[in-house]
């Protein structure tokens, strides 16, 4: 009981930030009808090119920056696959992950000279605190405690849950998005441009991806670690299945994986007679329970992953 504290609660928001930002990335991709299990792959790019830019100019912002651009460029290399050359979605992701682990290691010898990570430190990005809040009676330490004291990303990852559901149901464009990945035909002779649609997706979804691997390079750490996405691409699209396609739904379950990883590492602390591995299997274990019991539950829109033949007229 005694790892039940706010440090937990705390950890738990920075273990759910890219799980929150890569869900809500497969979210802009598959509600416009295109799977992308290449998250995983473009965190991790994401997570490289973010210590790259810091090193090279000293901003962890232009860091960011870079995540994101990389993130795009993979996310228009899957649509070009998917869309344009309508290859097969799961193969293609899956060959973004390939190339982004192999990618970053060369360019990891190549650019620092060292294998396995980066040796020196980057600039990190800042951390908000608001510690006048502790001085409100009861909830005020509980709060700076559990709320504040991340990065910035923690809180745009959580306005972009937002905006997100804001643009999806409430905009033409997420009309459009819906259309497209329910029923592309329909959208089609509506006027809609089926294709462009499916870009915006799967180059937003890059975007947000690498958005959460900045996040776990130069957020959580200083440093560029050799695979340091570790399944967490393939946890957030899990997440964004148990949150049933949705933005809130997708941030509340990314909420629930992010507690798991907390907890396990808190329970590594323990001395608890069970091994560490164990621990640290926790948040994959609670991924295929939540799949085994949710996913035959969970209605995906309806042309996800389906090729879309513009008919002749």
């Amino acid at each position: 009981m005694e790892i039940l504290n706010t440090t937990l609660l705390n950890q738990t928001i920075v273990a759910a930030t890219p799980l929150i930002l890569a869900s809500l990335g497969g979210l802009y991709s598959e509600r416009t009808g295109v799977v992308n299990i290449g998250l995983e792959g473009m965190m991790l790019a994401g997570a490289f090119f973010a210590v790259w830019g810091d090193y090279i100019t000293g901003s962890p912002w232009v860091g960011v920056l870079f995540a994101v651009g990389i993130g795009m460029g993979l996310g228009l290399i899957h649509a070009v696959l998917t869309v344009t050359f309508k290859s097969d979605h799961i193969i293609s992701g899956t060959a973004i992950n390939i190339f982004s682990l192999g990618l970053t290691g060369y360019l990891l010898l190549v650019l620092f000279h060292t294998h396995g990570s980066t040796r020196e430190p980057v600039t990190q990005l800042p951390y908000i605190n608001f510690t006048a809040l502790e001085r409100i009676p009861v909830v005020g330490k509980f709060i700076n405690e559990v709320f504040f004291n991340h990065t910035p990303i923690a809180y745009i990852a959580l306005g972009l849950v937002i905006l997100t559901w804001f643009l999806i149901y409430k905009t033409p464009l997420g009309l459009h998005m819906r259309a497209v990945g329910e029923y592309p035909e329909a959208a089609d002779n509506m006027g809609i441009n089926v294709n462009r649609i499916k870009y915006f997706g799967v180059i937003m979804s890059g975007a947000l991806a690498g958005m959460a691997g900045a996040q776990l390079s130069i957020g959580v750490l200083t440093q560029f670690v050799q695979g340091m996405s570790s399944g967490r691409g393939f946890i957030a699209l899990a997440a964004m299945i148990f949150g049933k396609w949705k933005p809130f739904g997708a941030m509340w379950a990314s909420l629930l994986f992010g507690f798991g990883t907390a907890l396990a590492s808190n329970l590594q602390g323990t001395n608890v007679a069970i091994p560490n591995q164990f621990f640290l299997m926790v948040p994959f274990i609670l991924t295929m329970v939540v799949l085994a019991g949710i996913v035959g539950k969970s209605i995906p829109p309806a042309a996800d992953g389906k090729p879309y033949e513009k008919e002749n007229k």
